[in-house]
């Protein structure tokens, strides 16, 4: 019963684990433009002192709040692409993810992904992953927390992320 136990414990923190090593393979590598913001920066960003007048600002402090990582990684190399879409296929399977939107524009495919939470539009990880169409960038965001869906939209405008336009279009979807 006690190796049962430590199994059963080692399997849950290895998953928890697995989302912040899933993906960091790509910080670092030639062709591949990657922005990491952890816990600790969300938490600074969050103590800025901004006009209480300011709804937009505000709303955008309290999301940030709720925020643990936000992983984006770009690339126009075939090769790499190719190897964050099976990285992404792979960590969806084992993540148990379920897909909020799939939309394919002129070649362009984009998959929004999230583990949802308490409520429909709580949810604790959204994974994007945009295929480059013909000399576009590729995406793949990762960003984890316990924030509302809704407050996405703040999100993508205040740090101007890739692929946000889609994002937006997610979270107005799912209200």
């Amino acid at each position: 019963m006690k190796n049962f136990i430590i199994t059963l414990v080692f399997a849950f923190v290895t998953q928890a684990f697995y989302a912040q090593s899933a993906f960091d393979k790509y910080d670092g590598q030639d062709d591949v433009t990657s922005v990491i913001v952890n816990k600790k920066m969300f938490d600074l960003m969050s103590k800025v002192k901004v006009d209480a007048s300011d709804k937009e600002t505000q709303q955008y402090i309290n999301l940030i709040k709720k925020l643990d990582y936000l992983k984006v990684f770009t690339t126009k190399n075939p090769k790499i692409e190719a190897d964050m879409k099976a990285s992404a296929d792979k960590y969806v399977k084992s993540a148990g993810l379920e897909e909020l939107m799939r939309v394919n524009d002129s070649g362009r495919n984009v998959k929004i992904l999230v583990k949802s939470g308490a409520t429909d539009t709580q949810v604790k990880e959204l994974l994007m992953f945009i295929d480059g169409a013909k000399s576009e960038e590729s995406v793949l965001l990762s960003l984890t927390g316990n924030f509302d869906l809704n407050e996405i939209s703040v999100l993508t405008d205040k740090m101007q992320l890739p692929g946000g336009t889609d994002l937006k279009k997610a979270s107005k979807s799912k209200r």
